[in-house]
C-alpha cells in the first residue's frame, strides 16, 4: 500500500517508453526511404478547427479519370504522423488512396491527448471529409486501420460514421478499463508507459492528467468516475452501432500484451455480428506487427491487406472463407483456426486446489509476470516467458499447488479460470495467480497469469472468487505438471494488501476449489 507512485512512473518510462521510442524512431528511416514519391505532407483541420498533421499517399497512376478506396490510418499513442508511411506506400501501389494522421495532442498536431474521446471520433470524421474533398478517393469504399491507439479510434470512429465500410484494428482496445483495470486492479506499468509517453511526445488535457492521478492514488471515491471515463472511449460501448452498420472488422492482438490483454478482444469479437476476424499471435503490445513498420514481410500487415482488399474493394481473396478465428501458439509455428471463440478451447480439464492455505501479504515471492513490453518480446522472440523456481518459492508469501505429471502434451488454448475460496484479514486486498508449465527440475515457465482486488469485504468472512486468467495458445510438454501459484505483490500492478495482511485459501467439500484449463483436443 506503501507504493511510491511517482517511482513507479519514473521507472516504467526509463525502462519501457524511451526503448518503445528509440525503437519506433528506428523505423522511420526505413519508412521514409518507402514512401519516396507520391507524399504529400498537409493539414487538415479537425473537430473545432484543430489542426491535424498529416500524409496523403496516392497510386501511382492517379490522374483525376477515376476514385479509388481510402484507408484512414490515425497514429499510435506517442508516434508521429510518419509511422505508417512503409505501409500506406504499400497500399497506394495495390490501388489505395492512404491519408495517415498524427491524431490530436501530439507531436505537432494540434489541442490535447483526449484518449480516443469524442474529439477524436470526430477528428477522424473530418479526416475523411477532407480525404473526400482533396483526393480522388471513393466515398462508398472506405476503411481505418491502426495500431493500438490508431486501433482504438479506428473502431470508435467506425462506430459513429456510418461511411467506414472496413476496419483493421490492430494491437488495440475494446474495453478501456477491461484492459487497465481487469480484476479491479490497477496496471501500474502500463499506466505509467502510457502516461510517460504522453509526456514526452504529446500535451496532457486537463482532465486525463487527473485520470492518471486518481489511478495511481487508488482513491475508491473516484472508482466509479474512472470507469465511466473509460466505458465512453470503449468500443465495446457501441457494438450495436458496428454491427447496424454492418461494419467488416478485423481485431489483431499478442498474446502476451500488457497494456490490452486478449481477453478483451476476443469478448468483443463474439458481439460482433457483421464480417468479423480474430487474430492472435505471439507478443508483446504491438510487437507483431513492428517489422511491418519498417516495410518488411509481416503476417499482421499482410492479412490487414487482404481484409481491406475483400471489404473494399471486392476482392475474390478466400479470407471470407477462412476459419475467422485464427491463432498461432506461443510454442509451435503455424495457425489454428477456429469457427468462433467458443470452439477455442472447447475441452476443459479441472485440476484441485485441495488444502487450506495461508499467505502473508505485501513480500513478492518471486513469481511474477514479467516488465510491461519486454517480457513479451522475449516470450516472441526466444519462447521465453518469465520463469519461476517452483519449489523455491517461499511458502510464507506464495501458495502452490501442482497438477500430476501429464501423460501426453498439454495443447492450453483459451481462457483459464481460477475458482476458490478466499477468507481475507483485511477488508480489501490483492493477489496474482499464475499458472506455470513445471518441467523435471521444478522450473516453471509462466503460461498466463491475471491479478484480483477486492473492497469492502467482511474480515474473516470466506466469501467465492472466480477469476478468468489472461487468454492464450502454449502447449505444456509430456512428463510436465501445472502449477497454480498465488501471491500478493507482482511489479505489473498496484496492490491494496494492508501490512501484515493474511489471505486464506481453502477448498469446502461443497465447493472445491479448483482451476480449469481450456484445452484444445487431441
Amino acid at each position: 500500500m506503501g507504493t511510491d507512485r511517482k517511482a513507479l512512473r519514473t521507472t516504467a518510462v526509463g525502462a519501457v517508453s524511451a526503448a518503445l521510442i528509440a525503437g519506433s524512431a528506428l523505423g522511420l528511416a526505413p519508412a521514409a526511404a518507402a514512401a519516396a514519391g507520391g507524399v504529400r505532407f498537409v493539414d487538415i483541420a479537425g473537430d473545432g478547427g484543430t489542426v491535424l498533421k498529416a500524409n496523403v499517399v496516392t497510386p501511382a497512376a492517379a490522374d483525376g479519370s477515376r476514385r479509388y478506396p481510402l484507408v484512414v490510418l490515425p497514429t499510435s499513442w506517442s508516434l508521429p504522423q510518419i509511422e505508417y508511411l512503409a505501409q500506406a506506400r504499400k497500399l497506394a501501389d495495390s490501388g489505395y488512396v492512404v491519408v495517415t494522421y498524427n491524431v490530436r495532442g501530439f507531436w505537432q498536431s494540434g489541442g490535447r491527448i483526449e484518449v480516443a474521446g469524442p474529439p477524436d471520433w470526430a477528428d477522424a470524421s473530418k479526416v475523411i471529409d477532407w480525404a473526400l474533398a482533396h483526393t480522388p478517393a471513393d466515398p462508398g469504399h472506405i476503411g481505418m486501420a491502426g495500431v493500438s491507439y490508431g486501433a482504438g479510434i479506428s473502431l470508435l470512429a467506425a462506430e459513429h460514421d456510418p461511411r467506414v465500410k472496413a476496419v483493421a484494428a490492430l494491437s488495440g482496445w475494446a474495453d478501456l478499463i477491461g484492459s487497465i483495470y481487469s480484476g479491479r486492479t490497477q496496471h501500474v506499468q502500463a499506466a505509467a508507459l502510457l502516461d510517460g509517453t504522453a509526456t514526452l511526445t504529446g500535451r496532457e488535457s486537463p482532465e486525463l492528467r487527473q485520470v492518471f492521478d486518481d489511478f495511481y492514488a487508488s482513491d475508491l471515491s473516484k472508482e466509479q468516475d474512472l470507469v465511466n471515463w473509460g466505458k465512453k472511449r470503449s468500443a465495446a460501448t457501441y457494438a450495436d452501432r458496428l454491427n447496424k452498420n454492418g461494419t467488416a472488422v478485423l481485431l489483431a492482438n499478442g498474446w502476451g500484451d500488457s497494456v490490452f490483454s486478449p481477453n478483451q478482444y476476443a469478448d468483443f469479437y463474439e458481439r460482433l455480428t457483421g464480417p468479423k476476424r480474430l487474430e492472435l499471435r505471439p507478443g508483446d503490445h504491438a510487437t507483431a506487427e513492428l517489422t511491418g513498420l519498417f516495410g518488411l514481410p509481416n503476417d499482421v500487415w499482410t492479412d490487414t491487406r487482404r481484409w481491406l482488399d475483400r471489404y473494399l474493394k471486392g476482392a475474390d481473396n478466400g479470407i471470407d472463407r477462412e476459419q475467422p478465428v485464427q491463432l498461432k501458439s506461443r510454442s509451435t509455428d503455424g495457425y489454428e483456426g477456429y469457427p468462433d471463440w467458443k470452439s477455442v478451447g472447447a475441452a476443459r480439464r479441472k485440476f484441485d486446489l485441495a488444502g487450506t492455505t495461508t499467505i502473508h501479504a505485501n513480500v513478492d515471492s518471486g513469481a511474477d509476470g514479467g516488465v510491461v513490453f519486454l517480457s513479451g518480446i522475449l516470450d516472441q522472440v526466444a519462447r521465453t516467458p518469465p520463469i519461476a523456481s517452483i519449489p523455491l518459492l517461499p511458502r510464507r508469501w506464495a501458495a502452490v499447488w501442482q497438477s500430476e505429471r501429464h501423460a501426453t502434451t498439454q495443447r492450453v488454448r483459451g481462457t483459464a479460470t481460477l475458482h476458490t475460496t478466499l477468507t481475507p484479514a483485511a477488508e480489501s486486498g490483492t493477489f496474482v495467480a499464475y499458472l506455470y508449465d513445471v518441467g523435471p527440475l521444478g522450473f516453471g515457465k509462466l503460461v498466463t497469469h491475471a491479478p484480483y482486488t477486492w473492497h469492502g469485504r467482511t474480515p474473516g468472512e470466506a466469501f467465492g472468487v472466480d477469476l478468468p486468467l489472461y487468454s492464450t495458445a502454449y502447449d505444456v510438454p509430456a512428463g510436465h505438471r501445472l502449477a497454480m501459484v498465488v501471491d500478493t505483490v507482482d511489479p505489473l500492478y498496484i496492490e491494496h494488501n494492508p501490512s501484515g495482511a493474511q489471505l486464506t485459501f481453502s477448498s469446502p467439500a461443497d465447493d472445491p476449489s479448483y482451476v480449469s484449463v481450456p484445452l484444445r483436443e487431441q
